[in-house]
């Protein structure tokens, strides 16, 4: 079966991964102090010193550094506000920075991967119109802002600190990330039946005994469990190759007091 990465079926990813997406920046081995990285970053150019002309700049600082890209403060700020948007984000809690920081590690790993495939990770304008169409309808939030309108959403938006093409640039970088990982897992799984069966024996019968309500037959709800099955394998085959890209890489979290590597 082909694995279907679906908005309906994303929290399961959203709380591996929280796909609060960061836009990398390459840059070579820096020596600079945490605190002395440019706010102003753009993208794909090569963080440096500031410059005479820099040195009034308000400046950001570097949280970790991932195969030379890095990660500044102001994205873990910018994952607190887009992860406050996402309507299919799991119920993890409170927002955690720790959390945040390591969520932000895997996720431009998995970006460094997707640059090397981006023919596989192409997202078209086509694709991404789909999905914000249908994320305007579906964001609580937006109701009160009238997000069917162009100016509702923008509204609502800046509320939370984007501007529109911010935002697109942001899902379209999350919409890849999820084909990356449909593309590179979704041939090696395959659900049996038995499998199947024995999910709906020990694990959904038992919860519908427990509730004292009558449960549905196995052939109505067979289809569900193969995609709870496959969404637990893909989950298990990504913590696995995140460890591996980790083992490969060169990932440092900074502490506060020290440089970039």
């Amino acid at each position: 079966m082909r694995l279907r990465i679906q908005n309906s079926a994303l929290g399961w990813i959203d709380g591996c991964l929280g796909l609060a997406l960061i836009t990398p920046i390459a840059n070579g081995q820096q020596s600079l102090p945490a605190n002395q990285i440019p706010s102003h970053r753009a993208q794909n150019s090569h963080a440096t010193a500031p410059t005479g002309a820099e040195q009034g700049i308000v400046i950001d600082g570097v949280v970790a550094v991932v195969n030379g890209d890095v990660i500044l403060e102001s994205d873990v700020d910018e994952e607190r506000r887009f992860d406050n948007i996402q309507p299919y984000r799991g119920s993890s809690g409170e927002f955690s920075r720790d959390r945040a920081v390591q969520r932000l590690i895997d996720r431009t790993l998995i970006l460094q991967q997707a640059a090397l495939e981006p023919e596989e990770t192409a997202i078209s304008d086509t694709d991404l119109d789909r999905q914000l169409q249908t994320l305007r309808k579906d964001i609580p939030a937006c109701k009160q802002f009238h997000c069917e309108t162009d100016d509702g959403w923008a509204k609502y938006l800046a509320e939370n600190g984007f501007t529109v093409s911010e935002f697109r640039d942001r899902w379209r970088k999350r919409m890849s990330l999820l084909r990356l990982i449909e593309v590179r897992f979704r041939g090696g799984i395959r659900i049996s039946n038995d499998e199947i069966k024995d999910y709906y024996e020990k694990t959904m019968l038992p919860e519908y005994a427990k509730q004292k309500v009558t449960p549905p037959k196995l052939e109505t709800v067979s289809a569900r469990i193969e995609e709870v099955l496959l969404q637990q394998q893909v989950g298990n085959l990504l913590r696995d190759w995140l460890k591996s890209l980790r083992a490969q890489g060169n990932v440092w979290v900074m502490r506060p007091g020290e440089v970039a590597p």
